[in-house]
């Protein structure tokens, strides 16, 4: 029974030392996970953009139509969206019981593994702790309405369906704290395909004549007339607004999620391609028509844009201050408001 006791106390003695064992460990784990937290994001972005490659591929084949493919962009979008929430729960849960007991948490959760001194995921070795990371960088897509702003004419005039001409922009950006010790102003950098659609109402299609690009009636009924014109720009936005300030031992971050973003700016770039693309029916046979020439459109593309965000989804709103045709007599210029998401 003497023994016993003995050996009671002395496995007593060694507890102290094994809860501050504990606690340092606890803390370098915890710090792992916050860092753990920013490749989960970076991950899910980039499986996004696999995701949007894989689709376009598919709408460049004619296997699915450009209704179809926005729709699959947006639901991968979701999709992904919901991945990085219920990943960043996980972890966050995971910290918070850390923080709550006194000890080590062993476990795996989507291929997160915690062991003595390291944070894996699969076969990746531990990363070096970055005291201040003031640029980021974000996968861009963007969706929504296009249409033309004509001089003389209100929207409700225009020659372009309201509701069946889309825009579809997919990109990357950085973004930079402008600051050394605040956040509240960054810059917004990077480049992007812009794909701007314009689908001609009254059965009619567009018709260079000289210098001029004019719309005419086309001599059977058409199905569909779209005009579209992808441009390759270098948007640059400020961005501002509030954010939190992580901090650690070793390393501080500013994290915007869930926070409002206001973002103002422009761009500039190049017109990569104008395409009119033509549906009807002739002698009892659907016909399709593609004529890729320049329709006298500007070459050089720049503009205006915005958005607004109280989340990680904003509202987005560009305007080229160049004209869509050079000589035309009558200005027309194009005008986009949809959905962007790029907004951690």
């Amino acid at each position: 029974m003497r023994t016993l006791i003995l050996l009671f106390i002395v496995g007593l003695s060694f507890i102290p030392q094994l809860t501050f064992a504990q606690s340092e460990e606890n803390t370098e784990t915890v710090k792992q996970l916050q860092i753990k937290k920013e490749e989960v994001v970076n991950q899910e972005k980039e499986a996004l953009k696999t995701e949007v490659l894989a689709i376009n591929k598919r709408l460049s084949n004619n296997e699915i139509t450009e209704t179809e493919a926005g729709k699959l962009k947006k639901e991968a979008a979701k999709k992904h969206a919901r991945n990085i929430e219920d990943k960043l729960a996980i972890i966050e849960s995971q910290i918070d019981l850390l923080e709550r007991n006194n000890s080590i948490y062993d476990g795996s959760v989507f291929g997160i593994f915690i062991g003595n001194d390291k944070l894996k995921l699969g076969d990746s070795s531990e990363r070096d702790i970055v005291y201040d990371r003031r640029t980021t960088a974000d996968i861009v897509l963007a969706i929504g309405f296009n249409n033309a702003i004509i001089n003389g004419q209100g929207l409700n005039d225009s020659p372009y369906k309201i509701g069946g001409s889309r825009f579809f922009e997919l990109g990357y950006a950085w973004k930079t704290r402008v600051f050394d010790n605040s956040n509240f102003l960054r810059l917004k950098y990077g480049f992007s395909f812009q794909f701007n659609g314009l689908k001609i109402d009254d059965n009619q299609y567009l018709v260079e004549q000289g210098d001029e690009t004019v719309l005419e009636t086309y001599p059977l009924n058409l199905d569909k007339a779209k005009f579209r014109m992808d441009n390759l720009v270098f948007p640059i936005h400020f961005e501002i607004g509030p954010s939190t300030k992580r901090e650690g031992d070793n390393y501080f971050r500013y994290s915007t999620k869930n926070k409002f973003k206001l973002g103002l700016g422009g761009y500039a770039g190049f017109n990569l391609l104008t395409i009119q693309k033509l549906k009807y029916e002739e002698n009892g046979e659907d016909r399709k028509d593609k004529f890729k020439q320049n329709f006298n459109t500007n070459n050089f593309i720049y503009g205006l844009s915005s958005y607004v965000a109280f989340g990680d989804t904003a509202l987005y709103v560009k305007y080229d201050l160049n004209t869509i045709f050079k000589d035309n007599p009558v200005d027309q210029r194009n005008i986009s408001v949809g959905l962007r998401f790029d907004m951690d």
